[in-house]
């Protein structure tokens, strides 16, 4: 009983987030271009035919700069609050809009998508948690501040993508002007290393198997800090840095009969299922 899941992108430069089970995924986010994505998913032995679903957070270019071209190429559909549809300028044939609701259970094949609000300085932002064979798995990047939905949802995952942008003294020292710094850190920004070490400290369960740790800043954070400082902390979860450089693995995530057995693995040696 699992789920598949992969970053093809994480950071400033393009999101997109896969998670599916043996018949069907889903896409969260399309930032980076339809022909990068096709050939990223190409490389994992992935298949677009298997995704049924795009499901778009926020309006910012690094979310949807391929979502146009992708949801025409597949006739994928795409669901999408309006207001976030608005804010982008999107034009996408209307037969393929979806929007949804905060909190609704949203069905795709045999997942179950569960979106809630987050705080980000967007028009409608959102947060997802993707479900099925058993296995919940979050998609959580751009979050201002860890809220009580957050905290609600990540307690539940057996995998999650964990939103760890900036290093403070870093964001403090660097060179960026003190309006983006205020941005970046005014609780409509992003999560800092600390703040998201704080939500999986104190709020993962014991059937947590994989974290991975997305949305890194490229010039206020680096990955080999961030995995250190996770790893202290890490137990028996697999911490994970997501590159904002090209795909990851493909990593299998199963919930066993008990949190105890909940577990990780590559999935490279059956990459033939997709």
């Amino acid at each position: 009983m699992s789920l598949f899941i992969t970053s093809l992108n994480s950071g400033s430069n393009g999101n997109c987030y896969y998670v599916g089970n043996n018949e069907e995924a889903v896409l969260v986010d399309a930032g980076i271009s339809c022909r990068e994505t096709d050939k990223r998913m190409a490389r994992l032995g992935l298949s677009m035919e298997k995704v049924k679903a795009l499901f778009v957070s926020h309006e910012h270019s690094d979310h949807i700069r391929g979502v146009e071209v992708l949801a025409k190429k597949y006739q994928l559909p795409v669901y999408i609050t309006q207001a976030t549809l608005v804010s982008g300028k999107l034009k996408i044939d209307p037969s393929l809009l979806y929007s949804f609701e905060a909190h609704e259970e949203i069905k795709v094949g045999g997942l179950t998508v569960v979106p809630f609000q987050k705080r980000h300085d967007a028009a409608d932002p959102y947060s997802f948690t993707i479900s099925g064979n058993g296995v919940n798995i979050g998609v959580y990047t751009d979050i201002g501040v860890p809220c009580e939905h957050l905290v609600n949802h990540f307690k539940q995952c057996h995998a999650a993508f964990l939103e760890a942008n900036y290093d403070e003294q870093m964001l403090k020292e660097g060179n960026y002007p003190y309006y983006l710094k205020k941005r970046i850190s005014g609780g409509h920004g992003h999560l800092s290393n600390d703040q998201a070490l704080e939500v999986f400290t104190k709020y993962r369960s014991s059937s947590l198997s994989l974290l991975l740790l997305a949305h890194l800043s490229k010039n206020n954070n680096t990955p080999e800090l961030v995995h250190e400082l996770f790893n202290r902390h890490a137990g028996s979860t697999t911490i994970v840095v997501a590159s904002r450089y090209g795909e990851m693995p493909v990593y299998e995530i199963t919930a066993g009969p008990l949190p105890e057995t909940s577990r990780v693995r590559l999935k490279a040696e059956q990459m033939s299922l997709f």
